[in-house]
């Protein structure tokens, strides 16, 4: 666990990639293979099932240190988060001197073991844990796995970078070979990594192909006749594949969604065997896109019911082909590979299955103005691919670009502040925003991304100043500072008290310019459902 804590302090802490991937390649070249392991299930979004509840957790620090609880509520509150704060707590007085250092899947693995244990065996495995730990730092990567929620800044592309350096493989070959349906506990690190557990796992997805934002004019990109463009739909990024007379669907966050799409299973005896589609996740109806606030209703339900099934079908919106008839087609162009692409659905010639369309335009002006269709066509604005292009792995530039259109924008005021968590839980962060209605100010939603390090070091002097009321880690602040809230769209809730939910909400730019009184409405909000609304 010391090496493994090391590695995550210097992730956690360093600014250079540089830094990180001489950390993860020096880690990939010493470590043991089952901890290399789980740092790769845990770094490519493998987590540990949380096993034992935040309130345990508290309860029993508090009775290992002597400390009341609600002092130990106040120091969470005050360090704003909770793993941090139990390893802060814990006083080196305390360690097991004789104790022998475990390895990280010695305790990754105990966790999975305690699934179903009493509240005792846990508590007691927890005790020696945070004593025999030799210093802060490994009790608090020790407590974030524990949680659930352990999430660190490394990319999957840095990560097999890293791995490339210490075996013989292809950074592209070893995306391929970590990605899919494999359990970190049983698999060895050789395995992981060899030819036959690729084809062992009929279900195994391809690394995804991700696009750049396009910053310049389009015309910079060349002839238009190069290019092949699509709309940028707003679901969710899948693989749907069909190997060994089996379906999957798989998430672009390697999520198996199978079982939570149940529509797709009817293509199971209509598609080919050895045939892996890229597309999107999107409730339709006659072939049009339902709006994301839809596909909500559908995502994290376990059993999904004949209403829902009615309410928000789903379809798959396919643009890519990367298999067929199991050879491995990312190196054919684009163009070979979306002929072959139309052919398949046209052949299946079912609902649940679609054609993503290729827009038809002649020139760049042309395109440009198509792309102000956008939001009516249930996108976020435009895909330029171009047609010799291969399919890649991971975020490159110069062949695909997203070209999204400008986010609606309205002024708020900011009325509550939270800290964060991670690098930034000393920092009040996270924030509510308000729009007048008449006299009242009404809360509509909550954004902790899109200032910069100084800036948020600025709203957290202003927090700590201006504070009017404490609700536990929650303070109530005077309505002064005005931001721009950018938001990709907008849906009616009855949820919340504005009547309003915004999609992917944060701080386009601190209005300094502005005073709380010129900020926007209610009636403004709601005048922005009518035209925009989902």
């Amino acid at each position: 666990m010391k090496q493994f804590a090391e590695l995550v302090n210097i992730l956690g802490t360093s600014t250079k990639t540089n830094d990180k991937l001489d950390a993860l390649s020096g880690y990939f070249a010493s470590a043991n293979d089952k901890d290399k392991v789980w740092v790769i299930a845990l770094f490519s979004g493998r987590r540990p099932r949380r096993t034992i509840n935040s309130t345990l957790l508290q309860q029993w620090c508090s009775e290992l240190i002597g400390l009341p609880l609600w002092l130990f509520e106040e120091s969470y509150h005050t360090v704003g988060d909770l793993s941090e704060t139990i390893a802060l707590l814990i006083p080196d007085s305390l360690r097991d001197e004789n104790a022998i250092p475990h390895p990280l899947h010695y305790y990754v693995e105990k966790f999975q073991e305690l699934a179903d244990a009493g509240e005792e065996e846990k508590k007691s495995f927890m005790v020696q844990s945070w004593k025999e730990l030799a210093s802060p730092v490994e009790r608090f990567v020790f407590n974030k796995l524990l949680s659930g929620a352990f999430r660190i800044g490394v990319s999957q592309k840095l990560m097999v970078n890293a791995l490339a350096k210490t075996v013989s493989l292809d950074p592209s070959v070893i995306a391929h070979r970590i990605s899919g349906n494999w359990d970190p506990s049983s698999i060895s690190f050789e395995e992981l990594l060899s030819e036959t557990n690729v084809k062992a796992d009929f279900s195994k997805p391809y690394p995804f192909y991700l696009a750049y934002a396009l910053e310049t004019l389009p015309e910079e990109l060349g002839a238009p006749s190069a290019w092949q463009a699509e709309w940028k739909w707003d679901g969710i990024r899948g693989q749907l594949i069909k190997r060994n007379d089996e379906l999957f669907v798989w998430s672009r966050g390697e999520e198996l969604l199978t079982a939570k799409f149940p529509e797709y299973a009817v293509l199971k005896d209509l598609l080919p065997d050895g045939i892996v589609l890229d597309g999107e996740i999107i409730p339709a109806v006659d072939g049009k896109p339902l709006p994301f606030a839809i596909l909500q209703t559908r995502i994290g339900r376990k059993n999904i019911t004949k209403k829902q099934l009615q309410e928000a079908p789903m379809s798959f919106f396919s643009y890519d082909l990367l298999e067929y008839e199991y050879e491995d087609w990312r190196n054919v162009p684009l163009e070979q590979r979306r002929k072959k692409l139309e052919e398949t659905i046209q052949k299946v010639n079912r609902p649940e299955l679609l054609l993503s369309p290729a827009i038809q335009y002649s020139s760049w002006a042309e395109l440009t103005a198509l792309r102000l269709q956008s939001r009516s066509k249930g996108s976020e604005g435009l895909m330029l691919k171009r047609k010799e292009s291969i399919y890649q792995v991971g975020r490159k530039r110069g062949d695909w670009w997203k070209w999204k259109i400008d986010p609606l924008t309205i002024d708020a005021v900011m009325i509550y502040a939270q800290k964060g968590s991670g690098r930034r839980s000393n920092l009040y962060t996270d924030y509510t925003f308000a729009v007048k209605d008449g006299d009242k100010l009404v809360a509509f939603t909550k954004a902790y991304s899109g200032l910069t390090d100084k800036e948020f070091n600025e709203v957290d002097s202003f927090v700590k100043r201006n504070s009017l009321e404490k609700f536990g880690p929650v303070r109530t602040v005077k309505p002064e500072l005005v931001f721009e809230i950018a938001f990709e769209g907008i849906a009616a809730s009855n949820r919340h008290k504005s009547g309003v939910a915004l999609r992917f909400p944060r701080m386009n730019r601190w209005r300094k310019d502005k005073k709380p009184e010129e900020i926007n409405t209610l009636a403004d909000l709601k005048k922005m459902l009518e035209i925009y609304g989902q």
